[in-house]
């Protein structure tokens, strides 16, 4: 009588190939997923060199100077803006007005160009968001941009995917402020969880916050 074609081995061999063949999908797709979410895609704390060193920590940080008072426009529209040669030597124009840090400042004023700083936070073109809204609704410059007064230079704090944007529009109560805190960088909602969610509740109230989870909200 003869014995059984394949030895008793090749089962063991047959079933961990089975199940690689289902494991090597699934940790490629896990795999890309979690490639998509790091910072190497998102573009979080990435280095980003611009055409003059402007040093936020002792603008926001050290000299508490407003977010409102460079990025003027952030209240009324939909882009924060960006600071002019004007709004620079307006301070300057007295302040370390010989340094030659300031050379490029000085000028572009003189020459009335723009300065030519690279842009950090970059949505796709198909999304739409505005500043002012989010504003005008509580939600504060740091919620999104981080802990800007202490940044050397600005780089990008959150992730701006469509997930973390969601994750807001489906909850925003927890992300909201007080308006006298709005470009505060280190308001802190109240430690107690129950005072959190009361002041949540009541600012959602007060301006008229609604969860907004359309395609249109974002995709216009």
């Amino acid at each position: 009588m003869s014995g059984p074609l394949f030895p008793r081995w090749t089962n063991t061999v047959s079933r961990a190939s089975a199940a690689a063949l289902l494991a090597v999908p699934a940790i490629a797709i896990g795999g890309l997923m979690a490639y998509v979410r790091s910072p190497h895609v998102t573009g979080q704390q990435r280095p980003i060199e611009q055409p003059i060193e402007f040093d936020h920590r002792h603008h926001a940080g050290d000299e508490q100077i407003d977010c409102r008072y460079c990025h003027w426009t952030v209240e009324n529209s939909p882009s924060a803006g960006i600071p002019s040669t004007t709004v620079c030597m307006s301070c300057h124009a007295q302040v370390w007005n010989k340094s030659p840090y300031l050379t490029e400042v000085r000028k572009a004023f003189f020459a009335d160009q723009p300065i030519p700083w690279v842009r950090v936070h970059n949505l796709p073109d198909f999304v739409y968001f505005n500043h002012s809204i989010h504003v005008a609704k509580g939600v504060g410059c740091a919620t999104c941009h981080g802990r800007v007064d202490q940044m050397a230079a600005i780089e990008q704090h959150s992730t701006l995917t469509m997930s973390w944007c969601l994750d807001c529009h489906r909850n925003p109560k927890p992300n909201l402020r007080p308006q006298e805190f709005i470009t505060s960088m280190t308001w802190a909602p109240p430690a107690d969880p129950q005072k959190a969610h009361e002041l949540g509740e009541q600012l959602a109230k007060d301006y008229n916050v609604h969860s907004r989870t359309s395609c249109t909200t974002c995709h216009r």
